[in-house]
Formats: C-alpha cells, sequence, structure tokens
C-alpha cells in the first residue's frame, strides 16, 4: 500500500459517494476510483451504483468503499455516512439532500462556477473542507465530460490516492474503447487537480445529518385503492430543470421560421405557441418562447432546427427563469392567489 496516509471513518471505511444525473459518468468516475484504490493501491475496496431504469437525466448515485488491505468488506449497502460527497450536478440539490451523513470533518466536492462562500450557503456547509470547480467547464474544452475533472478534485481530498496511479487506470480505461480521448481525459483529470479551490472550515458542536433513506411510496396501508394512478402521464406539475446536464437552448425569434419541427420532436412540449391573425385572414401558429421548467435539456429542437434560431448554450444561474416563458398561463394565475 501507498505510504500515503489513510484514516478510515469510525467504522473502519473510507466511504466515498458521488451524487449525479445519469449521463455524466458518475458510475464511471466511481469504477476508475476504486480500480486506482485496489490494483494500484493495495487497498480493499468496493464500487457499485443506484439509479432507475431511465437513467440518463434521473439521479444517480456511486458508492465506493476502501479499507485497510487486512480487513474485509462485507457490505453492499449504500455509503451513508461518507467521508466524501462529490456533486457533479450541483442542480440535484433542489430535490435532494446530497450531504445527508456526511461526517463533519469530510469534503464537500462539487462541480460550480459559483464562489466558495455562495457555494457555502447555497448548501449550508458548516464544517469541513468545502471544494469547488468548475468541472463542466473543462469538460467544455477538453471536449470530455464533468466525470475525469471531479476525480481531480476529488483526489485532492483522498491524499491516500496517488494521482499517477489515477492517471494510469484513466488510461487504461478509455484505450479499452475510446484511445482517442485518453489524453484529453488525462488533461481533464490533470486540470480538475489543479483547478479547484478549496477551504477549510470549523464550526463547534457541528455533528453529521441523519442518513439519507428512501421510504416506499405506498405500503398496504395507503396504496391507492385499485392501483389508481393519481398522477397520470404527464409533466404538467413536474420541474424538470434539475435533469439539465448545464446546457439549454436558446431561442432566437428574428430567425424563427415557425416551421414547427422543434415541437415534433421535444419529448416534454415546453415549446410555446400562440395564434395570430394570419395576412390571409386566417390564423397562424407561432412560436413565442419556451418554458424552461419542462425543458431537461436534450437539445433535439436544436438538432432539427433549420433556420438556427435555436442554438445550443451553456445554461448560466438564473438564466432560465428570466427567459421563460410559462406554458400554461391559467396555472402561473391558480398560484398567485
Amino acid at each position: 500500500m501507498s505510504d500515503r496516509q489513510f484514516h478510515p471513518g469510525p467504522d473502519g471505511f473510507f466511504g466515498i459517494r458521488f451524487e449525479s444525473i445519469g449521463g455524466l459518468g458518475a458510475h464511471l468516475a466511481g469504477q476508475m476510483l476504486g480500480e486506482a484504490g485496489v490494483l494500484r493501491q493495495g487497498l480493499n475496496g468496493s464500487h457499485f451504483s443506484s439509479y432507475g431504469s431511465e437513467k440518463k437525466g434521473t439521479p444517480v448515485e456511486s458508492f465506493v468503499r476502501f479499507c485497510a488491505s487486512d480487513r474485509a468488506i462485507r457490505t453492499t449497502g449504500p455509503v451513508e455516512t461518507p467521508q466524501v460527497v462529490a456533486v457533479l450536478h450541483e442542480a440535484i440539490a433542489k430535490t435532494l439532500d446530497v450531504t445527508a451523513g456526511l461526517d463533519p470533518n469530510g469534503a464537500l466536492v462539487i462541480n460550480t462556477r459559483s464562489s466558495l462562500e455562495e457555494t457555502r450557503d447555497r448548501f449550508d456547509f458548516r464544517s469541513g473542507t468545502l471544494v469547488v470547480v468548475d468541472a463542466l467547464g473543462i469538460a467544455v474544452e477538453e471536449k470530455t465530460r464533468v466525470n475525469t475533472a471531479m476525480l481531480g478534485a476529488i483526489l485532492r481530498v483522498c491524499p491516500f490516492i496517488d494521482p499517477e496511479a489515477m492517471r494510469e487506470t484513466i488510461r487504461q480505461t478509455f484505450s479499452r474503447r475510446h484511445p482517442e480521448v485518453v489524453e484529453a481525459n488525462v488533461r481533464t483529470f490533470d486540470r480538475g487537480y489543479k483547478e479547484l479551490k478549496l477551504k477549510h472550515y470549523e464550526e463547534a458542536n457541528v455533528t453529521a445529518s441523519g442518513a439519507r433513506r428512501a421510504a416506499p411510496s405506498f405500503g398496504y396501508l395507503q396504496a391507492p385503492i385499485g392501483g389508481t394512478i393519481l398522477e397520470p402521464a404527464n409533466s404538467v406539475s413536474k420541474n424538470l430543470s434539475g435533469s439539465r446536464q448545464g446546457f439549454v437552448p436558446e431561442l432566437t425569434l428574428d430567425t424563427c421560421v415557425h416551421c414547427g419541427l422543434c415541437d415534433i420532436v421535444c419529448p416534454d412540449l415546453c415549446l410555446v405557441w400562440e395564434e395570430e391573425p394570419a395576412e390571409d385572414g386566417g390564423l397562424a401558429v407561432r412560436l413565442r418562447g419556451i418554458d424552461y421548467r419542462y425543458c431537461k435539456g436534450c437539445l433535439k429542437c436544436v438538432e432539427v432546427c433549420p433556420s438556427g434560431a435555436l442554438a445550443e448554450i451553456r445554461e448560466e444561474d438564473g438564466w432560465a427563469d428570466a427567459h421563460t416563458l410559462p406554458l400554461y398561463p391559467a396555472l402561473e394565475t391558480a398560484e398567485a392567489r
């Protein structure tokens, strides 16, 4: 084993939990981190992930446990009291308590462009090491994904893993199927390791929050009679913004030809149309905007747009709220009451 310091938690394990959505590579990141620790550092370790049937764009958790080579790992349960939590998609914190169970002396690593103090306030982070890194920005520039940039940041708070061991694991992993992106991912890892911002905070009497455990939606006492579907398939009341991977379509109405191709391919019908008088005395249907609450950033509309009126842009904080056009104005009126 490496002579780098290894400090497990009270249970004898060093736990790392990745919080993400499908499509950002959290599962692969956990796999590579586990391989680096076990195959190249002599630790015992385990890795597995948890996600639903529709993985892309939906919540994903990936778990890694390490322990000394003379100790066995006899659990396959989720890492509920981690020493490190890595958040690959900060918007997921709107619906999930991503820091649940984090050790008060542990580390929170977040993919964000916000400052340390802004991030601390947003996540109510009181004690431990906070790390922020613009992993998406690095990935866009290197034409990779955020997972290898996040691995670089994670290694800064896991000093028992040698960065060179991680580089070799990245090279081996990507050379199997995508040798053309090996060096780009190594560069992404190195930039994540170097370009982060890190600060340690200490507050007295801070204890870990309780573990997050999902309860079944229905049991025999509260299940609807006859299996009634209470919310039929629709997205009227579902805010899908947490599914976006950092990009949204931007609409320029001046160049829009109102052909409707975008509406055909949009899986969540988030494009807003209105009727207006046409030159021939009839009615014409015109595109007026996008309700970004229902847009999950698939960008299919950008792919089919023939005029370039829809273009892919990186989402900035608050941009979608400022540019959204309500798809259902009646709901807005009802909520205002």
